[in-house]
């Protein structure tokens, strides 16, 4: 009796230390990225119901949708626009992923993302006869709408392109219709129900996916923001942190330049010390509060990595 009753108790040992290993590994962190503006190379010009650039109006559709999947803290557009203009790197109008991964740094983020909008627009292919009347085209026909970016993740610790990839796609319709060569919707409803709405929606749910597969490659971390006092890191309960979490900290040293090719390796870093967490709330679950558990002198910027 006694040998089932210590292999039963052995048991429930060995199946609660395994359901507390799976539940670690199952524990997200929502990642940090900031969104560039995409630029328009379509030719068209074309402007969103809202009066936005066509790129613009992309760069706020991709926004929605990585903060609706609830795995990623966006960075909102006006601090991108604030640091950019303090380190005076939107003169030229144009991103690219040295300035990407320059005020992703600046901003704490994983990834910067970044891209230009080559295809916007409608053709149209005449099936049957038509009729003509005051610039009115009635008839059977085949229209198509066709959405193509060009878009890259930039790894803002390394400043490596992780993902360079071309994205086209394409929606038609076939009937009797009535159309312009006008690019024209009153509200968002009229665009996401047209087909070069629908061929922008799939686009931006096909970079979502990429940015899925992109930040995995990329190993969690954090910033402290104030390390004298009370020590406060960019990340809270909106990140998945809970209180009495512990961290280390690691500080960052001289930048590796690759000799031949100018490319930034990374920096050298070393482990100063390590953290938990008192208060996940700060800022309504953006930021938390912790304490120094070993080291000290810890400053704004240090890395925060997981134990």
């Amino acid at each position: 009796m006694k040998r089932r009753i210590a292999a039963f108790l052995l048991g429930v040992l060995v199946l609660t230390g395994f359901v507390a290993t799976l539940q670690a590994a199952e524990k997200t962190r929502t990642r940090r990225v900031a969104v560039f503006d995409f630029a328009d190379k379509s030719g068209h010009h074309y402007r969103w119901w809202t009066g936005q650039p066509v790129g613009e109006g992309m760069a706020d559709m991709l926004v929605t949708a990585l903060v609706k999947t609830g795995a990623y803290q966006v960075i909102e557009r006006q601090e991108i626009q604030r640091i950019m203009e303090e380190q005076k790197l939107g003169a030229s109008g144009l991103v690219t992923e040295q300035t990407a991964a320059q005020i992703g740094k600046l901003l704490g983020v994983d990834l910067a993302i970044f891209g230009s909008v080559t295809e916007f627009g409608y053709s149209e292919d005449q099936i049957g006869g038509s009729l003509k009347q005051k610039g009115l085209g009635l008839g059977m026909k085949t229209m198509s709408a066709t959405v193509g970016i060009d878009i890259r993740f930039v790894n803002t610790t390394t400043g490596e392109i992780l993902t360079a990839e071309s994205i086209n796609k394409k929606e038609s319709k076939k009937g009797v219709s009535v159309s312009t060569d006008k690019f024209d919707f009153d509200n968002k409803d009229k665009f996401d129900e047209s087909i070069v709405g629908k061929a922008t929606r799939a686009a931006i749910d096909d970079i979502v996916l990429l940015i899925g597969k992109s930040v995995k490659s990329i190993p969690w971390s954090a910033s402290i923001v104030k390390g004298d006092g009370p020590i406060y890191i960019n990340v809270g309960s909106q990140a998945g942190i809970e209180v009495g979490e512990e961290f280390a900290v690691y500080r960052m040293g001289e930048e590796l330049i690759d000799p031949e090719t100018g490319i930034s390796l990374g920096k050298t870093e070393s482990r100063i010390g390590a953290i938990r967490v008192t208060n996940n709330q700060v800022s309504n679950g953006r930021a938390s509060q912790c304490e120094a558990v070993s080291g000290s002198g810890f400053q704004r910027g240090d890395l925060v990595r997981e134990k």
